[in-house]
């Protein structure tokens, strides 16, 4: 049950000390919600940090305030701890259990379906972003919303609604987009940064990933792998791959992509993609992962083809 925008910034206003987690191998929704809520609470006088276990992928350097992000929390008393956009704790990595035991007040805030609310506090809510909840509690909060914290929450509305594409982008969606706008968020730019522009790096590893394209289950499953040595040839940045699962999805008769990015020997990130006929979070929850009804991701662990061969049986149980 989701506690009410009014309890959260009553919690927020009322600490000093704010630790803001999100998940690892982050997103640009992850980045922007999370980034988001800490400068606006360090704009309050208020001592905020925000941490990942993984750093921001490069793409995302073009805004400014990436580099605040941490790795580590310093050694001080907290009064409060946020998740954004994290829908469980074992996403949290190495920040998982701090959480879990923190004495004090934690907050949940999120947009995943599978989210069971883990925080002391929680507000989960499905929508196309995690930034699209944050901006909304900064309206009702009447926080401070300056070019650089609309930059961020417009990064993640943009980058998790596949550009106000998806079936869940709703009139509220583009109300929020048009006051983002208003407080000076870059559309253009941003567009430009995610969608448009890319290294040479990335144009040859997604040539080669397309190339070696698999279909099966009557071409209504497409999948594509990508082979830790390619990746370690692009450059090692997981963020080169952001986007390659949804080209799959544009071909003809396709109703699930998947992509397989070896993340360590026998060890394989899963993302999923659906045109709305198979529900993959169910696929991907399956698995120990989950996400989006029409989005979602998991880890599988074992040869690659023991893997395709595990996947495509639960896609085939969800057609």
């Amino acid at each position: 049950m989701n506690n009410s925008f009014e309890e959260i910034i009553s919690k927020l206003n009322g600490a000093k000390t704010v630790a803001i987690f999100c998940h690892a191998r982050p997103d640009g929704d992850a980045l922007g919600s999370g980034l988001a809520l800490c400068l606006a609470l360090k704009a309050m006088g208020k001592t905020a940090h925000m941490c990942c276990d993984d750093p921001p992928p490069q793409k995302f350097s073009f805004i400014p305030a990436m580099q605040q992000v941490r790795n580590e929390l310093p050694n001080i008393e907290y009064e409060l701890m946020v998740s954004v956009d994290c829908a469980d704790l074992a996403r949290l990595g190495s920040f998982a259990k701090r959480y879990a035991k923190f004495k004090g007040d934690t907050i949940n805030l999120d947009h995943h379906v599978s989210n069971e609310g883990y925080g002391k506090l929680n507000y989960i809510e499905v929508c196309p972003a995690s930034c699209e909840i944050v901006t909304l509690l900064f309206q009702k909060a009447e926080y401070t919303v300056t070019e650089d914290i609309a930059n961020l929450l417009m990064l993640g509305l943009i980058t998790d609604s596949g550009n106000f594409t998806h079936l869940d982008v709703s009139e509220r969606t583009y109300l929020v987009a048009a006051f983002l706008r208003s407080r000076g968020a870059d559309v253009s730019k941003i567009n430009y940064e995610m969608f448009s522009r890319q290294p040479k790096d990335r144009a040859l590893l997604y040539g080669k990933v397309m190339s070696k394209m698999r279909f099966t289950l009557e071409d209504k499953l497409a999948i594509i792998v990508i082979p830790n040595a390619d990746l370690q040839k692009a450059g090692s940045d997981t963020g080169l791959t952001e986007g390659f699962v949804d080209f799959p999805l544009t071909v003809d008769g396709v109703e699930v992509a998947a992509s397989l990015m070896e993340y360590k020997p026998n060890l394989y990130k899963i993302s999923l993609r659906s045109k709305g006929k198979v529900n993959v979070n169910e696929v991907a929850v399956g698995f120990g992962g989950g996400g989006h009804v029409l989005a979602s991701g998991c880890l599988l662990g074992g040869p690659l083809e023991e893997v395709l061969e595990k996947l495509t049986y639960a896609v085939y149980q969800a057609l």
